[in-house]
């Protein structure tokens, strides 16, 4: 990335619970807040309630972006991408995040299917925790990760998930792989698991994924503007 763009910074609560009443206090919370960029559901709410019902309890509250994170999506075969995408579009769902672990024909299956049915596609290699790359004693040989963000930049893909708790993998990628300036990163690990998004110095556009953190919060709003003071000094 040799033409970096201007700062940004933005959150997006990662609504992994269970009950609705947690998603209610948080999308309330939140609302329209500049800050935000959007929410993140996962399979937890998905399995109990249903996607559609997620993004209505929402809607109640706010007009930002419903991210879906199947934890992991873009695993299967290729053919199944348009049933995934069909279902999300029909539940109001606006953005999906990828991990295409399955090889480069699910992966342009999939980002097509998408697009055919106007969703955002966002893809990941990395994640946060440890044991996950072949090189901190994980199954992925890291060669194989850099290749799904560089296959994903070749098929006109420019939001990527990269995690906050491995900046060194992360400043590796970035110098390997070929990122537009305008390209937008959604970084888990803010909060709890101890991320410093100062550290990401290549990244322009930062949406920082918080959890724990938030969702558990006593008091949502102060520590909204607790997080939005920390990040504007940055």
């Amino acid at each position: 990335m040799n033409n970096k763009p201007a700062k940004i910074f933005k959150l997006i609560p990662a609504l992994d619970v269970l009950e609705l009443t947690d998603v209610e206090r948080i999308a309330r919370a939140v609302g329209n807040n500049e800050m935000f960029y959007g929410f993140k559901a996962g399979f937890s709410l998905g399995l109990t309630y249903g996607l559609g019902k997620i993004v209505d309890t929402i809607r109640r509250y706010s007009d930002l972006p419903v991210i879906y994170d199947h934890q992991k999506a873009a695993t299967d075969i290729p053919d199944t991408g348009k049933l995934f995408a069909q279902t999300l579009r029909r539940a109001g769902i606006n953005e999906a995040i990828l991990f295409p672990q399955a090889g480069p024909a699910t992966l342009e299956a999939w980002i097509a299917a998408l697009r055919e049915e106007e969703l955002k596609v966002i893809v990941g290699g990395l994640m946060t925790h440890k044991s996950y790359m072949q090189s901190e004693g994980g199954f992925l040989i890291d060669q194989a990760i850099e290749t799904i963000y560089r296959t994903s930049v070749d098929r006109g893909v420019n939001a990527f998930v990269v995690p906050l708790t491995k900046p060194e993998a992360v400043e590796h990628i970035i110098q390997a792989v070929p990122f537009r300036p305008e390209t937008e990163f959604y970084s888990p690990g803010y909060g709890r698991q101890g991320g410093d998004p100062s550290r990401f110095a290549s990244i322009g556009r930062h949406y920082l994924i918080v959890g724990r953190a938030l969702l558990e919060a006593a008091d949502p709003a102060a520590w909204i503007a607790d997080a939005a003071t920390q990040l504007r000094s940055l």
